[in-house]
């Protein structure tokens, strides 16, 4: 067994005593080295690279590749209001709220400083009330998110400020799918899993991947059902593997040093477009971005996690040390943890800066 392949494995080892069944991929130079333990459900076998997983809010960065593919493309513009992109809701123009005379932009979605709230109106009442819901989102439709919006009010100035929003997201979605005449999912197929060769990255799994699809568990170890994010995909309805989500990465830290890399102008746009969190943080377009300490290193670590009902993700890179990770686990704890510590081990000890 190689050093790559050594961390990686006794990363999945110390989750598994923690999770139902977790697959962990590390990225470094031009190797890929992916390790699944645990069980994929009651009666499966241990997860592998192309056991399906849902991937939550990994989701938004796809929902933000997207973005810039189409920006790119000239069907979007970067600062187009969101009030000219959207379906039309009950046969009228979609409502949009706006403050300080600033309407909300398409780059605001995708940073996470349109202003609007985390939740649909009307949701985070109900998941207060019902914090053990097994899919609080089996009734957030379409026309539910747009309705809604008309009477949201903005906690700040579209721009001025970050705040993490899943509405948002699923706005952006819906704009992009209606701009582009078609489906999220046959959008993101399009645009980003043909290109890059993607072959397991969807919202609808079908017979066969359906037998690759892990069970989500509570905590506790008891399974529970699928999140439908169908209606409203962009805020984290894909699922995925780990093998394809290491392809993601590849891309990504090939970007800046191959512009012929597949998806390198959409991926260098999304990167290049940056808001400021606090002194050691940023938010990219669907990316969060932070660099440490120089007493912890200074190394550079853009990322994005995700959660649904009974799954957790974490998928990070350091584009000027050639490293990245993935973890994925069909349960509710975080592997942010474990994600965040083999990056830094890699960082520290498999970088490629040449």
């Amino acid at each position: 067994m190689n050093e790559l392949a050594r961390a990686v494995q006794e990363t999945a080892d110390r989750l598994a005593d923690r999770h139902v069944g977790a697959v962990v991929a590390g990225l470094a130079g031009g190797a890929t080295e992916i390790h699944g333990v645990g069980r994929t459900g009651p009666g499966g076998g241990a997860p592998g690279p192309d056991t399906l997983f849902e991937v939550g809010s990994v989701t938004k960065v796809f929902t933000s590749l997207l973005l810039a593919r189409l920006v790119l493309d000239g069907s979007v513009r970067l600062d187009e209001p969101l009030a000219e992109v959207l379906p039309e809701a009950r046969n009228r123009p979609a409502v949009v709220p706006a403050r300080g005379g600033q309407q909300i932009t398409l780059r605001h979605l995708a940073t996470h400083t349109s202003g609007l709230p985390r939740l649909p109106r009307g949701m985070l009442v109900k998941a207060l009330l019902r914090p053990n819901d097994p899919d609080p989102y089996a009734r957030c439709t379409a026309g539910y998110v747009l309705d809604g919006l008309a009477r949201t009010k903005l906690r700040t100035v579209p721009g001025r400020g970050f705040r993490y929003s899943n509405l948002g997201a699923g706005l952006l979605g819906l704009a992009l799918a209606h701009r582009s005449g078609t489906g999220y999912e046959e959008l993101v197929a399009r645009e980003i899993c043909g290109p890059l060769g993607l072959t397991d990255t969807h919202v609808r799994s079908d017979a066969e991947q359906t037998e690759r699809l892990a069970r989500g568990h509570t905590t506790g170890g008891r399974p529970v059902p699928y999140w439908d994010l169908a209606a409203v995909p962009g805020m984290g309805a894909l699922r995925s593997t780990a093998a394809d989500l290491a392809i993601l990465l590849r891309a990504q830290l090939a970007a800046g040093r191959e512009p012929d890399a597949p998806l390198a102008p959409a991926i260098t746009l999304t990167r290049e477009t940056r808001h400021r969190v606090n002194p050691f943080a940023w938010m990219h377009l669907g990316w969060l971005g932070h660099r440490l300490h120089t007493q912890q290193g200074g190394h550079l670590q853009i990322w994005h996690n995700g959660g649904t009902g009974g799954f957790r993700s974490f998928v990070a890179f350091d584009p000027e040390k050639q490293v990245g990770v993935v973890v994925l686990a069909n349960t509710r704890r975080s592997v942010d943890p474990a994600g965040t510590t083999l990056l830094r081990r890699l960082q520290k000890d498999f970088a490629t800066t040449g």
